[in-house]
């Protein structure tokens, strides 16, 4: 399906940025009811936006109450998020499905360069039981690209994740395993080893299997598990078609078409976006710009809390008092 906005997206730079960003914005609040309903209940008179700090941020949760759809279409895609029983999931109607594909699969090789250089193995027992998760989605994806034949999935088979890892480890393989946080901790009880050639990415959530930890505590007993310098993040959620990554004490960078600002936690209408210049990190709730998102709503008001900084990195603290916990609940700092 082809997209009329696709290479304007992915070919965006900081300079035209705002502008693009505004573009979006027009065409969101007159395709997406939703979105079109809450800018007019807050009063806000579209033809005034022309900053980003102006535009309307929309609340996570409609996600999980309304249908969010810039335009009429039948979704290629529909993907869910994992909550838990007692929570209501986020539901992401995908117009198409070659915008997420190019959006994650761009943003990897930002990070990481040429996916066939790598072996990737995914550890996401719980997303892969349900079947309609846009990380696992997303990981078979980047494991068929690799176009290797030890890239793959695993569920609880920590046996054979070990023997794999030693096998590449062994051959100087470079490689990515990414997992939910409560399956590479009990990796780690159980197979201890040392990896030199192997990247360790958490994508948050304990998911109620194990008590809660910092991201900090997490990140120290992998280190000590593996004999790794480091641990990767990734951040992402069902309501976005891009990730930020964190190759280092779990700071973040966006790709170019993605954008964090902070809003004050007791004026949400008060946005602040990073400087170039030496300030000190601005706190506050996490609002997002993925003009991915453009055929949903690219402008989102997450329920995070954060830090950002002067060089555009972010970090995640925690989740606001009351909201609801997600199945990929992110671990505080």
């Amino acid at each position: 399906m082809s997209c009329e906005w696709h290479d304007k997206i992915f070919s965006v730079t900081e300079n035209n940025f705002r502008e693009l960003s505004l573009d979006i914005f027009r065409f969101q609040y007159a395709a997406n009811p939703v979105y079109h309903s809450y800018v007019n209940a807050l009063g806000i008179k579209p033809e005034t936006i022309d900053a980003l700090e102006k535009i309307p941020f929309l609340p996570i949760s409609f996600f999980k109450t309304d249908e969010i759809k810039s335009g009429k279409f039948n979704a290629e895609a529909i993907f869910e998020s994992s909550g838990t029983t007692q929570t209501v999931n986020s539901r992401h109607h995908v117009k198409d499905l070659s915008l997420y594909i190019e959006s994650f699969t761009r943003g990897f090789q930002n990070v990481y360069g040429k996916i066939e250089e790598w072996c990737i193995l995914g550890l996401l027992p719980s997303y892969l039981e349900r079947g309609n998760s846009s990380l696992v989605f997303m990981v078979e994806k980047l494991i068929k690209q690799t176009g290797h034949p030890q890239s793959g999935f695993y569920l609880y088979e920590l046996d054979k994740l070990k023997e794999t890892l030693v096998l590449l480890e062994k051959a100087k393989q470079k490689t990515l395993l990414i997992g939910v946080t409560y399956a590479l901790l009990d990796f780690a009880e159980k197979f201890g080893m040392q990896l030199n050639n192997t990247a360790i990415m958490e994508t948050g959530g304990m998911k109620g299997r194990r008590e809660e930890l910092t991201r900090m505590e997490v990140h120290d007993i992998l280190k000590r598990s593996f004999s790794v310098p480091v641990i990767h993040s990734e951040y992402g959620m069902t309501e976005l078609l891009s990730q930020a990554y964190a190759l280092r004490d779990g700071k973040f960078f966006c790709p170019s078409w993605m954008k964090v600002m902070i809003r004050d936690e007791e004026d949400p209408f008060t946005v602040s976006v990073a400087r170039l210049e030496a300030v000190p990190p601005i706190a506050g709730a996490i609002n997002i710009i993925d003009l991915a998102n453009v055929y949903s709503c690219s402008f989102i008001a997450t329920d995070d809390i954060g830090k950002l900084y002067d060089d555009r990195s972010f970090e995640v603290l925690g989740r606001m008092d009351g909201s609801d916990l997600r199945g990929c609940s992110l671990l505080t700092v």
